[in-house]
């Protein structure tokens, strides 16, 4: 489990002291870290206990509090065994539904209906989710659903079965994330230490290297903005990094260049948004829409009224993945076209094999200005194929930044040449990075279409990259074949990337 996941249990057990005793602690039931099976009974009793509504308030927060301590004691396994006893002994009553749904269909007048169909509301809400909500009312107890959460996220691939809990907790969740609830708070230097320390701890775009590197992303031509929730005040959700700069930034190393000359932020004319991070993979999947941009747009008018664009610059997580199916699928086909072509000839200057990982995989090969040259276009226009190529289950794009941001009202701008060489940026993308431009007068209009018919919008530059020497509907019967392929070997699906969405 992530170190940064302990730090959060840590804090829940401080805030939970006030409520468990000393002598509440020596009662917890004496069971194995990994909690066998001759131990869920004694766990199964104390869920039990912490449904029944004997006592009062005060008895019901710290039997809550009894069962969240005796979770935080156990490990990896004793947690995936809690979780699982939870889902097999606190489900939905099927016999009780039933016996509801009959009487439902059987009642005769308005009245009778009314009072079933409350009954069958309150018979569909299962003893899981019943028992999740006691811990809404703890110190720290949301944030304890969070991170359970996570775990859960990670439990539920091994076990189908918890599946039904993720559900029920994270309908709970969006119910309680309502975007009405965040404030939003700009982080500088002067901000405390603990924060700046989470910050760095959670970056998950572009990795904060040092304080050194920290202080020049707060600088007087940057922006750092996070977002909290009144239930976990001391944790924020996301952090929004923007840079103050003049026209489209192609190149972030360029941009977090701690050498480069200051922008008098009264100045800039553009806002780069170049990193938005996931603080807590227990709320993923769950969205905060539109609002997170628009509240950081509207306060940077308001500060900064020269400020006309608004875009970001943003990885591609999943292209070279795609990149390497494609032409493994092409370079074993009958013909060739120029882009297998372009990695032949990218071979053979490098000395490698005609192997996509062979190529991408070879020690600076984007500074051969020769090999730079033979696989730019290439490159270029597959990744323009890759941003609007739809996936067949839900026709959204492959790549799960584009998704949220065309999701929320961007156009895919402009796809930028090494725009990242960090290592982390040639092993994601071949170093393309990509602008998304928000412009205000359309978001409303691209919203509405990316949700009917995922509309994908993006500026005649990108369309034009897709139009090559090879004819454009065999490439995608090429395409949709390699992905029915890689599918059936069970590779073919782009992970989601819940830390960074930039």
């Amino acid at each position: 489990m992530n170190s940064r996941f302990y730090l959060g249990w840590d804090h829940i057990r401080r805030a939970w002291s006030g409520i468990l005793g000393s002598d509440d602690l020596n009662s917890l039931p004496k069971v194995g870290a990994d909690l066998p099976p001759a131990d869920t009974k004694r766990v199964q009793s104390l869920m039990e206990d912490c449904l029944s509504t004997r006592g009062g308030e005060v008895s019901a927060r710290q039997r809550a509090a009894i069962l969240g301590e005796l979770y935080l004691t156990l490990n990896e396994t004793g947690r995936r065994n809690f979780l699982e006893t939870l889902v097999d002994s606190f489900c939905v009553d099927r016999q009780q539904v039933k016996t509801t749904a009959r009487k439902l269909l059987e009642t005769a007048d308005d009245k009778s209906f009314q009072l079933t169909a409350t009954q069958m509301r309150e018979a569909l809400v299962s003893p899981q989710q019943r028992l999740l909500r006691q811990f809404n009312a703890l110190p720290q107890g949301i944030k304890f659903l969070v991170d359970l959460r996570a775990d859960l996220l990670a439990y539920r691939t091994s076990q189908p079965k918890l599946f039904t809990l993720d559900r029920d907790l994270k309908e709970l969740l969006v119910s309680w994330f309502d975007v009405g609830f965040l404030s939003v708070e700009r982080i500088t230097w002067q901000s405390p230490a603990a924060l700046l320390e989470k910050l760095m701890a959670y970056e998950a775009v572009h990795a904060i290297n040092s304080w050194s590197d920290l202080h020049n992303r707060l600088e007087s031509d940057r922006r750092c903005y996070a977002f909290f929730h009144p239930g976990m005040a001391e944790e924020p959700l996301i952090f929004i990094e923007v840079a103050l700069v003049e026209g489209l930034a192609a190149s972030v190393q360029d941009l977090l260049d701690e050498s480069a000359p200051l922008i008098a932020p009264e100045e800039a004319n553009t806002a780069i948004f170049y990193s938005i991070s996931n603080t807590q993979r227990g709320l993923q999947g769950i969205s905060f829409g539109p609002f997170l941009i628009k509240q950081v747009v509207t306060s940077l008018r308001q500060q900064l009224p020269k400020l006309k664009t608004f875009s970001t610059l943003s990885p591609l997580p999943g292209f070279r993945r795609w990149l390497t199916t494609y032409f493994e699928a092409a370079l074993g086909g009958d013909e060739q076209g120029p882009m297998e072509q372009a990695l032949i000839e990218a071979a053979k200057l490098l000395k490698v094999a005609a192997e996509p990982d062979a190529v991408f995989n070879a020690p600076k090969w984007w500074e051969d200005q020769q090999v730079a040259a033979t696989l730019k276009e290439p490159l270029l226009s597959l990744c323009a194929r890759y941003l609007t190529e739809p996936r067949e289950k839900d026709q959204a794009p492959l790549d799960p930044v584009a998704r949220f941001h065309l999701g929320n009202g961007a156009r895919i701008e402009r796809i930028n040449w090494l725009g990242d060489i960090s290592e982390k940026g040639m092993q994601e993308s071949c170093g393309l990075m990509v602008n998304y431009l928000y412009q205000l007068k359309d978001i409303e209009k691209h919203i509405e279409a990316y949700a009917t018919s995922k509309e994908i919008a993006a500026a005649s530059r990108v369309r034009s990259l897709l139009h090559d020497d090879e004819d454009e509907q065999s490439q995608l019967t090429r395409l949709r074949r390699l992905l029915s392929i890689r599918r059936r070997n069970g590779s073919a699906s782009i992970p989601e990337s819940p830390q960074e969405k930039t």
